[in-house]
């Protein structure tokens, strides 16, 4: 039951910051850059299936071995490579294969995914320790 709660806050601390950071931060960045490949309807399913497998990459691969090793350091370190390395994926993969996809993009997205999966490491941390508190 305990890593469900776990699981569940993260989740709900993904859900803030991203939201803050598409609904507020940006909205008009995208916009400007990549709006000719926006959607007017975002396919909320896929984002949601995102979102999910997101979280529990985040949990299995950082948060985890972090409370094992009772290491925030870990923690911190595990959760910004695991960021950068999966933004990478589809960030790069898109500079490499679509026409006039911009490098900005590109850099902006490797530095949020790097700093939201460091966030929603952290938040998993602290919920982790003191769910087993």
């Amino acid at each position: 039951m305990q890593t469900v709660k776990l699981y569940l806050a993260m989740f709900l601390a993904f859900l803030v910051v991203d939201m803050i950071w598409l609904g507020v931060v940006a909205r008009t960045f995208y916009k400007k850059h990549i709006g000719y490949l926006l959607t007017p309807n975002p396919n909320w399913t896929a984002a949601f299936l995102f979102y999910l497998l997101f979280v529990a990459g985040v949990m299995v691969f950082v948060v985890q071995p972090g409370l094992a090793a009772g290491s925030l350091k870990i923690t911190l370190l595990r959760a910004a490579l695991f960021g950068l390395v999966t933004y990478a994926t589809y960030d790069l993969t898109n500079l490499a294969t679509v026409r006039d996809w911009p490098v900005i993009v590109t850099v902006v997205d490797l530095i949020w995914g790097t700093c939201l999966s460091t966030l929603v490491g952290l938040a998993g941390y602290g919920a982790g320790r003191w769910l087993s508190s």
